[in-house]
């Protein structure tokens, strides 16, 4: 799958979209299926944006809306240094766009070739929007940021997209 493919995956978990459910679900516990299934009760309108804005996807609902940038890796450990610097400043300007508008940035990192639930979520470490994003940004996990200032994202310290879902939707 392409790096296209993984943010339609995404869109169309979060908006619920049965077929892609049950294709995402397969491998995933019992636990795991009903987390993700619960979005089905309150779903988001997802479109696509413009990647150069360091975001590629934007969740929209009444309560709760936010930026994804989704990443992917056969690699347990993202560098944000790999690219020369380039996503280490994408991941600033996020920041920067998201503390100015008071929205929670969120990353998606999805494990290729994992069974079970192969998605996890981060934030960035800011500080929290006020509401509803303020108390979820309090809840995920943090990209941890190396002395040189590059962005880490390890997936086994993510917080499981099915509790994610589950707890936007309780």
């Amino acid at each position: 799958m392409t790096a296209s493919s993984y943010e339609r995956e995404l869109k169309g978990i979060l908006s619920g979209r049965e077929d892609v459910l049950q294709r995402v679900t397969k491998t995933c516990s019992d636990d795991e299926r009903e987390d993700y299934w619960s979005i089905k009760n309150k779903p988001f309108i997802v479109t696509r944006a413009a990647a150069s804005l360091g975001v590629d996807i934007i969740a929209l609902r009444g309560d709760i809306s936010f930026p994804l940038e989704v990443k992917s890796s056969i690699k347990r450990v993202i560098r944000t240094s790999c690219n020369s610097g380039r996503e280490t400043e994408q991941a600033e300007n996020f920041i920067e766009m998201c503390s100015q508008s008071g929205v929670l940035p969120v990353y998606a990192f999805r494990l290729k070739g994992t069974r079970g639930d192969s998605w996890r979520i981060f934030t960035l470490d800011m500080e929290p929007p006020k509401g509803i994003a303020g108390y979820i940004h309090n809840r995920l996990p943090k990209l941890r940021q190396t002395p040189k200032g590059n962005y880490v994202m390890e997936w086994d310290e993510g917080m499981p997209l099915a509790s994610f879902i589950r707890y936007l939707s309780s």
